[in-house]
């Protein structure tokens, strides 16, 4: 679909659907008895032309309401959302700051909608007449434009107004910021018409500063390190919840101690902590970035191309093959999402241990389960499910008292996963003591059918008739 089709669907609404006024009904004296004056268009707005508006109307209800109307038009005469998605960015685009008001006796009135809507000062927005013409600039934010950045509340780009200053700029970006203190200056960057050179230079903050089309300006000061940083305490502590801590200088000691330390119940062997966030955690242990430090970073998708960048790292110099491709994706994914899970929680009262002085990251995720005191016995057995743990006992034990092995039962394959690193290991490891919170894990003998022999003995009877093949034919050569 396009452009010209996009031009002429707007045209053809902009003639048909919206009903504009006869010269009959725009009469003065037809329009104020029904308390509707006459409102004229022009400029570039998606719609042009002259329509009923309220006496009562200011200048941003009145054009609100043509776009909204515009859109429902849209939505009415096209059900193709790929038109529709482009008819839209064609009705979205239109400035909202330098607009000119021109009354029926020679005034006119700069209109900043832009500046309305931040302020709420109707000095910006103001009512309409009768004869009213609204004229709106060309929307160019790539070469009339100014941008703000920094330490400001709302950064961005801007349609530059011929008269704007630097009081403007900071109006549209709703000031500074309050939580950064002892910010007196500017940057400001500007660049030569051919666009390869650049002039940066660094000003007293003066409302009165008139501010030059492509300017760029940045508010600069210390990076604010006042956050709300908190862990999130889950499961069996005496007061758990959010806890706050400091930047970079808090321990898990030192949190437990806040969420006043373990109940009786408190399962200590699987006990984890975990980042609330994969990505944060990429950032951090292989960029040393912080996520909440970077709000641009929100994007998904720019979190989805950093977290492939990552991967295409690890591919590539490795000598990971195709074969091995999905298990290595999900070791690296659980490399990027458990970074701290195997921390031993049973050493956290000793202060000179690794998990004591273990340093908490903001949005981490501490667990600590119940201690149910039992083993989880599954796969082939009668009966899996919880088995009470008794210390000392073998697997055979426990699967004994899940009802035994059943037909299927791969017994020379169990495994003994354990509950507090999920590492599998065998039952015949002499120095593997059952604790509770494992799981014992009976699989499935595999069975097979009589074609499946019949294939897999086919390609091996190939394979040997291929050999056959090329030894006859190294005999016969040596022969000759």
């Amino acid at each position: 679909m396009n452009i010209k089709f996009i031009v002429c669907f707007l045209f053809l609404i902009n003639l048909t659907v919206f009903p504009q006024f006869s010269q009959d009904q725009l009469s003065k004296s037809n329009l104020t008895s029904i308390g509707t004056i006459s409102v004229t268009i022009g400029g570039s707005f998606p719609i042009n032309g002259t329509y009923p508006a309220s006496i009562t109307e200011r200048v941003d209800a009145f054009v609100s309401r043509m776009y909204v109307e515009a859109i429902d038009v849209t939505l009415q005469v096209t059900s193709d959302p790929d038109l529709y998605r482009k008819l839209k960015q064609q009705l979205n685009n239109f400035a909202l700051r330098g607009i000119t008001l021109k009354r029926a006796n020679g005034e006119e009135l700069e209109v900043d909608l832009q500046k309305f809507r931040l302020t709420g000062d109707f000095n910006y927005n103001p009512y309409l007449k009768n004869d009213d013409v609204i004229v709106f600039p060309a929307n160019d934010l790539t070469r009339n434009f100014f941008s703000v950045w920094g330490v400001v509340n709302l950064p961005g780009t801007f349609l530059y107004v011929e008269g704007d200053d630097l009081g403007d700029a900071l109006e549209l970006v709703d000031g500074l910021n309050p939580a950064y203190k002892d910010v007196d200056s500017v940057e400001i960057s500007r660049l030569s018409y051919d666009g390869q050179t650049e002039t940066k230079i660094m000003i007293p903050i003066d409302p009165n500063y008139q501010v030059q089309r492509g300017d760029r300006f940045r508010f600069v000061a210390p990076e604010s390190q006042r956050r709300n940083f908190a862990v999130n305490v889950i499961g069996e502590l005496n007061n758990p919840g959010v806890i706050p801590i400091t930047k970079d200088n808090t321990t898990l000691f030192e949190v437990i101690k806040s969420a006043g330390g373990f109940t009786s119940d408190a399962s200590l062997n699987r006990a984890r902590v975990y980042s609330s966030s994969s990505l944060a955690k990429l950032l951090e242990f292989q960029y040393d970035i912080k996520l909440a430090e970077q709000p641009n970073l929100e994007d998904p998708k720019i979190r989805n191309l950093l977290l492939n960048l990552e991967l295409a790292l690890m591919y590539r110099m490795s000598n990971v093959v195709q074969e091995d491709s999905n298990y290595f994706n999900l070791e690296n994914q659980l490399r990027v999402m458990t970074e701290g899970s195997s921390l031993d929680f049973k050493k956290i009262k000793d202060p000179n241990s690794d998990i004591a002085n273990y340093i908490v990251q903001d949005g981490d995720i501490i667990i600590v389960p119940t201690n149910n005191k039992s083993v989880y016995v599954f796969g082939q057995v009668l009966r899996p499910g919880y088995v009470t743990l008794i210390e000392g006992k073998d697997y055979l034990y426990y699967i004994n008292q899940a009802g035994g092995l059943g037909e299927l039962a791969e017994d020379g394959d169990i495994m003994i996963i354990k509950g507090g690193s999920r590492a599998w290991v065998s039952p015949e490891d002499e120095n593997i003591t059952i604790e509770e919170g494992d799981y014992i894990y009976v699989p499935k003998e595999s069975l097979r059918s009589t074609r499946s022999y019949i294939l897999e003995y086919s390609v091996y009877l190939g394979v040997l008739a291929s050999l056959a093949a090329i030894l006859l034919s190294v005999v016969t050569i040596a022969n000759q």
